[in-house]
């Protein structure tokens, strides 16, 4: 299957009064079209960065970013607005990322209008009747403003909205984190049912792993800016390689008193991601991390097929040749 998008080596740095905060460190990934990627680590690991960036909501410092065999690293305003029309994002709240002062047909019309894609104006209230209908938002729920409606018709707006322009690729930022369990699940199973029906490709960003394994083809973990491990979703839970991906899958609650796991706890201090000192980034925190793991940058690399980990030891640690 081809690739919808191929993300080489981007990096992402801030300029703050101590140094250059290394956001995104050379991140290197691919998504087949139709599927999703998850994106998992810690708060400030760079997951929403890199969504952003991808998207032109910021601006990459370097590296390439290629959608449909097109290099759109770096691109005029013209190619900017026709790339809205293919990639779109959900935000993680739904309460901030909409207009108050607008009603939900008003905030669902309005990328519409912006981009010209419709113009009679009865032609864009039945799109906008149709995509309230998709997502699963009552008509006469369309003169209602977003303070009136509850967390997850909130969201069904912000997907709506996404889906107004007729992406192909949506970056899902932490979509249903604000929402409970079970406006989650309802809102999980809404965007697979859109994904099938209309071929979307997602990057699926969040911190909840349990949601990640429900969603994702492929997930790639992320720690301080840099990938440490990408697997397939099964793989990954059955067989996690990387120090720091065992940490995070132990603390996954399991609803049963009987079963035991065995917690992975982290100590150590955080490293900087300010002006970062050569080594691994994870090295303050891992047990297994020996001298040169605080002075040579590991590598990312095929460790398993179709498993990359960006370990020095990772061999040693797993019992592989």
């Amino acid at each position: 299957m081809e690739p919808i998008l191929q993300v080489k080596d981007l990096k992402k740095y801030f300029n703050t009064p101590k140094g250059l905060l290394h956001a995104v460190d050379g991140v290197t990934f691919n998504i087949d079209k139709g599927e999703t990627l998850g994106v998992v680590g810690e708060s400030g690991c760079g997951k929403s960065t890199l969504g952003r960036v991808i998207l032109h909501l910021l601006e990459s410092t370097d590296g390439q970013i290629i959608y449909e065999g097109e290099d759109i690293t770096k691109i005029n305003k013209d190619k900017f607005r026709e790339l809205r029309n293919e990639m779109q994002i959900i935000f993680q709240d739904p309460f901030s990322s909409l207009n108050p002062r607008m009603t939900v047909s008003e905030i669902i019309r309005e990328p519409i209008i912006i981009h010209k894609t419709i113009k009679d104006k009865k032609e864009i209230e039945k799109k906008v009747s149709s995509l309230m209908d998709t997502v699963g938002l009552a008509e006469r729920l369309a003169n209602t403003y977003p303070h009136e409606l509850d967390g997850g018709r909130r969201q069904r707006i912000g997907i709506a909205r996404a889906l107004a322009l007729n992406p192909s690729f949506i970056v899902c930022d932490e979509p249903v984190s604000a929402l409970d369990v079970s406006i989650q699940a309802q809102v999980l199973n809404l965007m697979q049912d859109l994904q099938k029906e209309l071929n979307l490709t997602y990057m699926f960003i969040t911190h909840d792993l349990s949601v990640v394994k429900h969603i994702s083809n492929d997930i790639l973990v992320m720690y301080l800016g840099q990938l440490v491990e990408k697997s397939d979703a099964k793989d990954l839970f059955k067989n996690p390689l990387h120090p720091y991906t065992k940490a995070l899958l132990s603390a996954i609650p399991v609803p049963s008193l009987k079963h035991k796991r065995e917690r992975v706890l982290l100590k150590g201090e955080l490293t900087s991601p300010i002006n970062p000192k050569p080594g691994c980034r994870f090295a303050q925190r891992c047990v297994y991390a020996k001298e040169n793991c605080h002075h040579d940058n590991p590598v990312i690399e095929e460790v398993l097929p179709g498993h990359f980990v960006s370990c020095h030891y990772v061999r040693e640690i797993n019992n592989l040749k």
